[in-house]
């Protein structure tokens, strides 16, 4: 048993009120715990975090702390998030100015895996995550205090869903193969916060306090997105392949509230792919984009399942284009844009307004091409993307990929970069880049001399079949975080050709992503906004009560929606059983279906009410 340290303390004379939570209990009895101290001054509160543990029976030792001061209107103004991440053998101060009581949260990392390496680094993927209150004085608080802290505990608690998390100790796992091999001496010295793409850290917003207060050794970035792994044989090499996801964090959110781009050329479900083999000392790097059609537009759910696409501000439309293109530009030279929506219908709308908007683009730095991919390739032909490599592969030919030899010398750099997308950006998307990707590797692997002229993945069944996987997973988990499912036409980047399992699952997975739409996506979008520092809190502005709300507004809901239409379904059974030839028979025939037409227009009238939608933020168009 490990006593616990006494952390009262005295700063400057001035007396200190202590309120201490033992913050992380293991179950098991024995265990020594994590204690969060909230030290009170008259002018400034402290935030210690204080271990005396020798042995620690969770076995990761990194946590985010997260510091929420909810203040009511004139009263209770804000909300400041402080994430910590890092060891916790060293007690830590952070300093935050407040005129009132705080309530304070601990994001704490409760287990952790590693699931590879990077660039020779170990790699550790976040498991399981848990939101704990850090004192108990929201006892004494006022009501109104009470319920907004209840209602936004539940936003928080969704951060312990959170898929996708990953970090390293000891490497950027921000940045690409590429850019921190070009990375200077002085910029390699600098500690891992320093150097990192600020894109792609997901607890970005959490460290701002932890920056200011310069506590270098306790910032520890966390990327969302995948890590996917496989060694395999060819003859007598051992080829290591990984593939990286890094979401973007700028437009994140779910994918029927987060869509198109935002007025500074931010769009949704921006994702950086990059796919590395490692050979006999060879390093191969190559990365490409997805995201969204980066016009201003969206597509609110109204319980139908495709809602109407909409364009907000077309005016706008090639600035915004305009801008994406040339931050893209900078951060990776020449681009093209291959994007697989389909010519018709309301997606071919939108297709067409994006090339239009191209126009004004284009030039021989960056490329807009079109290829339907449900109209060439169909269902289940997907072999028929050899039509769209022939288009580009002049581009990735002339742009290249990374690569360094044995002697960690640069032969190939990467100066350009594909960018793809389709509506969502998850399943046609996936599809298309694990092409290109196996055509790059297989350029890679004859490069170094591991293939002949001509020779492919697919000539090497069980590295093929490896291979398959490890895109397949990488779809997967994008997809997830996105839509709440994995992605759909799945089986065919996992085997090769569509089955009828993969065909079922992907009935399966659209039923749950409706549902999800429609039931859900409102309250964890709410969650990723407040995480990401999207939204400041204000009690007054934001808690509206059911009874301040519109009449209809007031009693809408997603049971609400459901227990309509079951009612609709009732009526329409009960139509059924009065169908008669007699005229009384046929009367109520008529009054039932009547009825039942009713609540279904009443529902389709009024589905945006009826659907979860964010309360908090809406994010700049």
């Amino acid at each position: 048993m490990v006593e616990e340290e006494d952390v009262s303390d005295k700063e400057n004379g001035e007396k200190v009120e202590e309120n201490s939570l033992e913050a992380l209990h293991s179950k098991n009895k024995g265990k020594a715990p994590i204690t969060i101290s909230l030290k009170k001054t008259s002018q400034e509160s402290d935030i210690a975090f204080t271990s005396s543990w020798r042995y620690f029976s969770i076995v990761f030792f990194s946590f985010l702390l997260m510091s929420f001061d909810l203040r009511c209107k004139n009263q209770y103004n804000e909300v400041h998030i402080i994430s910590l991440c890092g060891g916790i053998d060293h007690p830590t101060h952070l300093q935050c100015s407040h005129s009132t009581k705080t309530w304070s949260y601990i994001l704490v990392i409760t287990e952790r895996e590693c699931v590879g390496s990077y660039l020779g680094h170990p790699i550790f993927k976040v498991k399981s995550l848990k939101i704990l209150p850090c004192d108990g004085s929201l006892h004494s608080s006022p009501t109104e205090q009470k319920k907004m802290e209840t209602e936004f505990s539940v936003l928080l608690n969704a951060a312990e869903r959170m898929h996708g998390l990953y970090f390293s100790y000891d490497i950027n796992l921000t940045l690409s193969a590429q850019r921190l091999h070009n990375l200077g001496d002085e910029s390699n010295a600098l500690p891992l916060w320093r150097q990192v793409d600020p894109r792609f850290v997901w607890n970005n917003y959490m460290l701002e306090v932890l920056i200011d207060n310069q506590l270098d050794p306790y910032l520890l970035p966390v990327v969302q997105g995948s890590f996917q792994n496989f060694q395999a044989a060819i003859g007598r090499d051992i080829i290591d392949v990984t593939l990286i996801a890094r979401r973007c964090t700028r437009r994140n959110g779910t994918r029927m509230w987060r869509r198109g781009a935002d007025s500074d050329g931010y769009v949704a479900n921006f994702v950086e792919s990059e796919q590395i083999v490692n050979m006999n000392g060879f390093t191969a790097s190559f990365v490409q984009v997805r995201g969204s059609i980066p016009l201003l537009w969206e597509q609110i759910v109204d319980l139908t399942y495709k809602p109407k696409y909409q364009i907000v501000k077309p005016e706008e439309a090639p600035r915004v284009v305009e801008r994406h293109f040339l931050d893209l530009r900078k951060s990776y030279g020449s681009v093209i844009s291959v994007d697989l929506v389909n010519e018709r219908g309301g997606e071919g709308w939108l297709s067409q307004k994006y090339s239009n908007a191209m126009q004004n683009v284009t030039n021989d730095d960056i490329r807009y091409l079109h290829f339907d991919f449900h109209h060439i390739c169909g269902h289940i032909h997907f072999e028929r993307l050899s039509i769209l490599y022939e288009q580009i592969e002049d581009f990735l030919k002339k742009n290249r990929y990374f690569l360094l030899n044995e002697k960690g010398e640069k032969v190939e750099e990467q100066h350009g970069i594909v960018r793809t997308n389709c509506i969502d950006c998850l399943d046609r998307t996936n599809v298309t880049q694990s092409m290109i990707g196996r055509k790059m590797l297989e350029s890679q692997l004859q490069k170094m001399g591991v293939f002949s002229a001509g020779e492919t993945i697919s000539s090497h069944p069980n590295f093929d079949e490896s291979f398959k996987v490890l895109w397949a997973n990488h779809g997967d988990d994008i997809s997830i975080q996105y839509s709440g499912t994995p992605a759909l036409k799945g089986d065919f980047v996992r085997y090769g050709n569509r089955t009828i399992q993969g065909i079922v699952q992907d009935l399966w997975n659209a039923g749950a992503r409706y549902y999800f739409n429609n039931f859900s996506d409102g309250t964890k979008q709410d969650a990723i906004d407040l995480l990401h520092g999207h939204y400041i809190i204000s009690v007054s502005r934001d808690m509206t009560t059911p009874s301040q709300k519109g009449n209809l507004e007031a009693i809408a809901s997603p049971s609400t929606a459901l227990a309509l239409a079951l009612v609709g379904f009732f009526f329409a059974l009960m139509s059924l059983r009065q169908v008669g030839f007699d005229i009384g028979s046929l009367f109520f025939s008529l009054v039932w279906a009547g009825l039942t037409v009713c609540i279904l227009a009443f529902l389709r009238a009024n589905g945006r009410i009826f659907c979860n939608r964010p309360r908090l933020h809406k994010p700049r168009c």
